[in-house]
């Protein structure tokens, strides 16, 4: 590649990630539609961009391991639900066509980005929920659903899981994000990338520049969610899930 291309994606991947760092999720929104602008198949363009999107967790996680604010219970939780579902979803996604479940996950992301929209206190502050086990199975559940959407569709579904933290579990959005950037960037899309390896292509001679962009837009972007507040995030949030959304349904 020239390095023309290699300082386009470098660029990319550092605003996206940035972006997606701030406000819990949707960094594939710029990054995977620019690799396939680029020439890359869909299969192709998901793997590489997943195999990028781990470099955002690591760099995530750097920032927040120093504020301590990781529940030990909720880790095993998203890990233990949400990563069956991202080797499922990854093994289906290179056989079946995307365009009908891409508009329907769009339809869905503008509908989160509306709900918080209308909700003006969600996420502001955490919130007791009763933890019976009848509660986290079934919000372990639905992370599970999501974890198939991340393993498929990728775009915008670390948005879902910051927005179901909040909602079902009662984190404010500054800790729903940081788990979000942890365990999603660096487990989920861990456990993705290396099932669209083993099944699929992944470019490896793009992966540097995407890589740099991810760490260091990771590190930046979690670093403006912890100094921010959650208002700044909850408005970030709503942003870029309505301009997910909006993105999947145009296509």
């Amino acid at each position: 590649m020239d390095w023309l291309t290699q300082s386009l994606l470098l660029l990319i991947s550092l605003v996206a990630n940035i972006f997606s760092a701030f406000a819990g999720g949707g960094a594939g929104l710029l990054q995977f539609p620019v690799l396939i602008f680029l020439g890359l198949p869909f299969g192709v363009a998901l793997a590489t961009h997943k195999v990028a999107s781990v470099a955002l967790g690591v760099g995530a996680t750097i920032r927040n391991l120093r504020e301590g604010n990781l529940q030990r219970r909720l880790t095993l939780f998203i890990v233990s639900f949400g990563i069956p579902g991202v080797v499922i979803g990854a093994s289906v996604i290179l056989f079946v066509p995307d365009r009908n479940a891409e508009i329907a996950l769009g339809l869905l992301t503008v509908g989160l980005g509306l709900y918080s929209v209308f909700k003006s206190e969600l996420g502001q502050s955490v919130t007791q929920i009763t933890q019976s086990p009848r509660h986290y199975l079934l919000g372990g559940a639905v992370l599970f659903c999501i974890g198939i959407l991340n393993g498929s569709l990728t775009s915008g579904t670390g948005l879902f899981v910051t927005l179901w933290l909040v909602r079902w579990f009662g984190l404010d959005y500054k800790t729903a994000v940081a788990h979000t950037l942890v365990f999603v960037g660096l487990f989920w899309n861990g456990s993705g990338a290396i099932t669209l390896g083993l099944i699929g292509e992944i470019r490896w001679e793009w992966l540097p520049a995407l890589l740099l962009g991810s760490l260091i837009g990771g590190y930046i972007g979690a670093h403006l969610a912890i100094t921010c507040g959650n208002r700044w995030i909850k408005r970030a949030f709503e942003v870029l899930t309505l301009a997910v959304g909006l993105k999947l349904i145009i296509g």
